[in-house]
């Protein structure tokens, strides 16, 4: 199952993740893969960096030149191996409230990406999966409860996707990582329910892409992210999948890529999109990005996921 469209390396995400960008993509070459898609974070106001990101003084400024000489080398990179693999260049965006709107086209208009990810880590500017505690504190602001922290969540992902329009939607429930039941059932709750039915219609009506993301079952869950209740609603309203690793080095690359294909049967999910480089076009359906090409495969046809064990 050779395809990836979330990654990051410890060289333009120090602290968070590990490895160089090229030995990353060494590995997925490796690996056979097909289509890996880098992405790594945009920047964030310094009000929502993380401990470690205070602690090591990083700056917006510092943030921005970094994102530059990601893709600096990103292009090098692709060149090198344009042979072996292909490599789209995007970012993960990273909506901490409306304010980061201004960063995200920052980050579009200055450089020639591909695609982004559309990401919500925080909730009321709180990161809700770096910590059990800032996931603590996000939840008692927003009611004391897990349910109404979900609700919130969903609130703030639609004004992401509203806004955004994301070519392809990360980790769709991540905000059950830190949560008391990581494998809830979210048909349960009413008002969070309806919330993701919501968000889910407006991701099937502009064409977005949800990823499939197994960074979930190296966190100890028993689905990947989103679970099989919302991949089903997301397939009623014929809505588009992709697959992603979300690999922080190349400990990652793959990732329990063998237990998707039995989750994607279950969830009668028979095809996947993918996305790769292509000459600049005016014939694409998001004008932001001429060189975004969106293809699909069946998922019968995907080459053996053994092969792809390390």
């Amino acid at each position: 199952m050779p395809y990836s469209h979330h990654s990051h390396s410890g060289q333009f995400c120090p602290g968070h993740a590990q490895d160089s960008l090229e030995d990353v993509i060494q590995t997925a070459v490796q690996k056979k893969f097909k289509v890996f898609a880098l992405t790594e974070h945009m920047p964030r106001h310094e009000m929502n960096r993380y401990q470690e990101e205070i602690h090591a003084g990083v700056t917006l400024e510092s943030m921005v030149q970094n994102q530059a000489n990601y893709v600096k080398e990103a292009q090098r990179l692709r060149h090198k191996y344009q042979d072996q693999i292909s490599l789209p260049i995007g970012f993960e965006s990273d909506w901490c409230g409306p304010h980061s709107l201004e960063l995200i086209q920052a980050s579009i208009q200055a450089h020639p990406f591909d695609f982004f990810i559309g990401s919500i880590h925080h909730v009321q500017g709180i990161p809700i999966d770096y910590d059990r505690d800032n996931y603590n504190h996000a939840k008692e602001i927003a009611g004391g409860t897990d349910e109404k922290l979900y609700e919130q969540y969903f609130d703030e992902q639609f004004e992401m996707l509203a806004v955004l329009r994301p070519p392809v939607v990360g980790h769709f429930d991540l905000i059950r990582l830190m949560s008391d039941d990581f494998n809830v059932n979210w048909q349960q709750m009413t008002g969070v329910w309806s919330r993701i039915l919501r968000n889910l219609d407006f991701v099937a009506s502009y064409g977005g892409i949800l990823e499939i993301n197994t960074a979930a079952l190296r966190k100890g869950m028993d689905e990947p992210y989103p679970k099989s209740e919302i991949c089903q609603e997301f397939q009623q309203r014929q809505g588009r999948f992709c697959l992603s690793d979300d690999s922080h080095g190349i400990a990652h690359v793959a990732t329990n890529y063998e237990k998707v294909l039995p989750f994607l049967k279950q969830n009668n999910i028979t095809s996947l999109s993918y996305l790769s480089y292509a000459s600049p076009t005016d014939n694409t359906k998001d004008p932001r990005f001429s060189t975004l090409s969106v293809s699909s495969v069946s998922v019968t046809d995907i080459k053996d996921h053994q092969t792809l064990k390390s």
